[in-house]
């Protein structure tokens, strides 16, 4: 019987690209997925962004040892390279891979697995010791160099997520005062132009229709290269490479900061938004009060975010569908600078928010001010209930001005119970969740018409043309088995 794994996720989407890699490059060397129950391996890819994120990685890991003893359990991620010694701690895991070694992590499970296999090159895989797990110490992989970050050579193909992530940027040498990522990511690195072309003429060629590319700081990729001779050294050039040398039908763009949004990738948005590159944009905002991201060692000022804003919608067209980050409770924040920053949010036509309140994270300059100005607990809790009133708000307002248009869209796999009904669950090209009145394959491209606005603010639509496609894939998957949209 083959060996099996299950991996778990959490926080970014360069973290799930993390994971779906390492799901990848497992399933090339002969391992089969399963349920967290039946798993020889458990890899729990953590986040550390915040307290609430190391907790919840905890519990899962505890969990996942109750539910599977016998499981030997994999920690990777960024919690595991902030304080690999916490999660070794815990009972059940027999591996502990920070992010420093993560290409290591498809290795590390293969031994665990008590499999011998050779990789692409000829190589044998690391061999793990196994016998008496819970007597051997966990194994321990963490360092400041990150030389094994990269898992640049994992196949990107349309499997159990349509729009897989194609991760082409590793770190951040930003250093904002809330945050943890350069200590858990390293300094900003890119994987090569060659590289990331041929991963999307090889999901073009699996059959897949819309590629995201993700990163950590995804606006710095080539920064780096700028002393090299080579045409395609920011992310602008690539893009545009992107569509001269491939055929890749439909990209989509993660979260770039504000200010990375240059001219040249302005230009972009203006010649492909709508047809082949999606119609969305994420720019990290944290705060709309400037003593606020002045604090935070933010690169710009609220009047810059804004003409951002402006400068993308001339470019895209009020079809663009714009969402933002935003940090609630920052150390000090003052009740005018609240109110500064709800009235900033409120002025700007933002199709989705996505709200945290501040996590302190020991070592970092907020730290600091944490301890000397924290905001009550009770004062973060009805600032966030405002925003989340006005985000339910802004939500409903965009998505409901598409009622009796067309937009273009992607089916996904389906749960079980809405494919029984004949629904068919999809994501528009500017990012609004569908539910289409018909059942069809995941991972087509179909254009809709929407007809009506539900009460949890999905699109209500009927296809009107969905290309041929030479084979049928199942429109359904377990319901253990959830495609992300978001």
């Amino acid at each position: 019987m083959a060996s099996s794994f299950h991996i778990e996720n959490f926080g970014c989407r360069a973290a799930r690209a993390d994971g779906e890699s390492i799901a990848a490059l497992l399933r090339s060397f002969g391992a089969g997925e399963s349920l967290p129950s039946e798993a020889d391996v458990v890899i729990v890819n953590t986040c550390s962004v915040t307290a609430e994120a190391d907790r919840e990685a905890r519990a899962y890991i505890r969990r996942a040892h109750r539910l599977n003893p016998e499981a030997r359990i994999i920690a990777t991620g960024c919690y595991a390279q902030r304080s690999p010694a916490e999660l070794a701690a815990l009972p059940g895991v027999a591996a502990v891979v920070g992010n420093s070694h993560k290409a290591l992590a498809p290795e590390i499970a293969m031994g665990l697995m008590r499999t011998v296999g050779t990789t692409g090159s000829g190589g044998q895989f690391i061999q793990v010791q196994t016998a008496g797990a819970a007597a051997v110490a966990p194994q321990v992989l963490v360092d400041d160099d990150f030389a094994h970050s990269f898992l640049a050579e994992a196949p990107i193909v349309p499997g159990a997520q349509t729009r897989p992530n194609l991760k082409i940027q590793e770190g951040c040498s930003n250093r904002c005062s809330f945050c943890v990522i350069p200590q858990t990511r390293g300094s900003s690195r890119s994987l090569g132009a060659e590289a990331v072309l041929g991963h999307v003429r090889s999901f073009v060629e699996a059959g897949g229709n819309e590629l995201v590319l993700s990163g950590i700081n995804l606006g710095r990729w080539g920064r780096e290269l700028a002393g090299d001779r080579r045409p395609i050294r920011n992310l602008a050039a690539l893009v545009r490479a992107i569509f001269e040398q491939t055929d890749l039908p439909r990209l989509r763009l993660s979260s770039i900061e504000p200010m990375d949004w240059d001219r040249d990738l302005i230009a972009i948005v203006r010649d492909f938004a709508g047809t082949r590159l999606a119609r969305h944009a994420h720019l990290p905002l944290q705060s709309g009060s400037d003593s606020v991201l002045r604090r935070m060692y933010r690169r710009y000022r609220p009047w810059h975010y804004a003409e951002k804003v402006v400068e993308l919608l001339h470019a895209a067209s009020s079809a663009l569908t714009l969402g933002a980050d935003l940090m609630v409770g920052f150390p000090g924040e003052t009740d005018h600078e609240f109110q500064e920053s709800y009235d900033f949010i409120r002025s700007l036509p933002f199709g989705y928010l996505h709200l945290f309140p501040f996590s302190p994270r020991p070592g970092t300059r907020a730290w600091t001010r944490y301890v000397e100005s924290a905001v009550p607990t009770a004062i973060v809790e009805e600032r966030m209930t405002a925003l989340r009133v006005l985000a339910v708000e802004k939500t409903r307002g965009h998505r409901a001005k598409f009622i009796g248009e067309e937009l273009e869209a992607i089916t996904l796999h389906t749960p079980h119970g809405t494919a029984k009904a004949g629904r068919t669950s999809g994501l528009t090209e500017n990012f609004l969740p569908v539910q289409l009145d018909s059942v069809i394959p995941a991972n087509r491209l179909v254009r809709i018409r929407v007809s009506a606005l539900a009460g949890d603010n999905t699109l209500i639509g009927r296809p009107v043309t969905v290309p041929e496609a030479p084979a049928e894939r199942a429109n359904s998957i377990p319901e253990t088995v959830r495609e992300i949209a978001f």
